[in-house]
């Protein structure tokens, strides 16, 4: 077999997957269409942009996704070494400079002899050589009709939405205060209370704004973890202040009571010059995001350096067609990797990338492939994108429900799952010996 392998598109699931490949003495082809041709939400030119959040959530090992990133980390994962080379303050969450990320990723990529880099839209698999597909929940028109006519039409989307960006030196500090996100960890936060009055008049602008238009899709479907904020809104006039806006564990220094309702912000970049805006995920058009949002005390004179854009997310039905390697079932030579499995989130692209990558290295050298125990955070979401028994399959991020064989006597949530971490590690640190 022609030890080459081909990976299609440089996110973070085709990045890891490409080193993971490369390191193990295999070239790689590294398909990219930028910076020929953008989606709809890319803007950058380097590999791996996060175009959501910077926020690659937890980090404590008491919750899943914090798991899966130290398992990563024993594994070693490109994308975890980028994330921990360019971390900023964000209390017990793993948040990142957003461009120096994808500068570490871009760098390690061009720097690795094993990997070509092939610029352009892909609209079919190159040749016969294994292959990597981890084109991301924006893949485009062309190159998803050709994956339609490799699965059928065995096929689901949803929609997804970025955060606006405002600049630190345009928020009103003398209204906003820095304190910890609910009032755990370190004050990594800015903080934008509201009265009672406030917030009704920013839930009734926020309501009745103008959305953006949306072009081609059949059906408005929203991730639960990444759902606008104006359609959180709809739902109910206190729904936000259950949600992104509860101010759970925070006090107004110079009012020395709890506000009605918080808006928080997160450091953006290293240097502290950038925030987003926790939460407000928004379809709304841009003119309306900076009227309504201008609203919220300490944002009235906010600039916006980049506006909270609306997507489509484009995943296939992958308990249906993929194995637990993330290898498709109908193929020997395709895997896939990354949201357009279903996998939610950073890390979990991630994660899927690592196991798509390592198997794909792994048929190329006539090797038995590495299947994760469901008792770990790679192997659950793993089990769970393969699953035949899954019904309705919705994009899911990692999560301690997803295990398997674990002691569910213990009654103590937070004692189970930090037992469940350490047998976790243990068995990911026995793999990783394999390597």
């Amino acid at each position: 077999m022609n030890k080459t392998i081909n990976v299609i598109g440089a996110g973070l699931a085709g990045c890891e997957a490409a080193y993971q490949i490369a390191k193990r003495g295999i070239k790689v082809r590294l398909y990219e269409m930028k910076p020929q041709k953008y989606s709809p939400a890319h803007h950058s030119e380097n590999f791996a942009e996060l175009v959501c959040s910077n926020s690659l959530r937890s980090d404590q090992l008491e919750n899943a996704v914090g798991l899966l990133k130290e398992e990563l980390r024993i594994m070693d994962s490109l994308i975890l070494r980028a994330a921990d080379a360019t971390r900023v303050p964000a209390g017990g969450a793993l948040a990142v400079d957003r461009e120096g990320f994808s500068e570490y990723v871009t760098k390690a990529v061009r720097d690795n002899e094993n990997i070509e880099i092939i610029y352009g839209e892909q609209d079919s698999i190159p040749d016969d050589n294994i292959t990597v597909i981890a084109t991301g929940p924006l893949t485009s028109e062309s190159m998803f009709t050709y994956i339609r006519k490799i699965i059928g039409d065995d096929y689901l989307y949803f929609f997804d939405a970025a955060a606006p960006i405002v600049s630190y030196e345009s928020i009103n500090m003398d209204k906003a205060f820095k304190a910890a996100r609910y009032g755990k960890g370190s004050e990594d936060y800015i903080n934008c209370p509201m009265n009672r009055e406030e917030y009704e008049i920013f839930y009734n602008e926020l309501v009745s704004a103008e959305l953006a238009e949306v072009k081609s899709f059949e059906k408005n479907m929203v991730f639960e973890g990444c759902m606008p904020i104006e359609s959180m809104a709809q739902r109910g006039k206190d729904t936000m202040r259950y949600g992104p806006l509860k101010p759970v564990g925070l006090m107004d220094p110079r009012k020395e009571a709890k506000p009605y309702a918080v808006v928080q912000l997160r450091q953006d970049n290293k240097n502290a010059t950038l925030y987003n805006i926790v939460g407000f995920q928004t379809h709304l058009k841009w003119p309306e995001q900076k009227r309504v949002f201008s609203l919220i005390p300490g944002l009235e004179n906010a600039e916006f350096v980049r506006y909270g854009v609306m997507h489509r997310n484009t995943y296939i039905n992958s308990p249906k067609l993929l194995d637990c390697t993330y290898k498709l079932k109908s193929s020997d030579n395709i895997y896939f990797a990354g949201q357009i499995t279903g996998v939610e989130g950073y890390i979990e692209s991630t994660a899927s990338g690592f196991v798509a990558g390592i198997n794909a290295a792994a048929r190329s050298l006539d090797r038995e492939g590495i299947v994760f125990p469901a008792n770990t955070s790679i192997g659950a979401l793993s089990n769970y994108i393969s699953d035949a028994g899954v019904k309705n399959f919705q994009p899911m991020n990692v999560n301690f429900g997803l295990f398997s064989n674990v002691d569910t006597s213990i009654r103590d949530k937070r004692k189970r799952n930090s037992l469940i971490a350490q047998k976790s590690i243990e068995i990911v640190v026995n793999i990783n010996k394999m390597f």
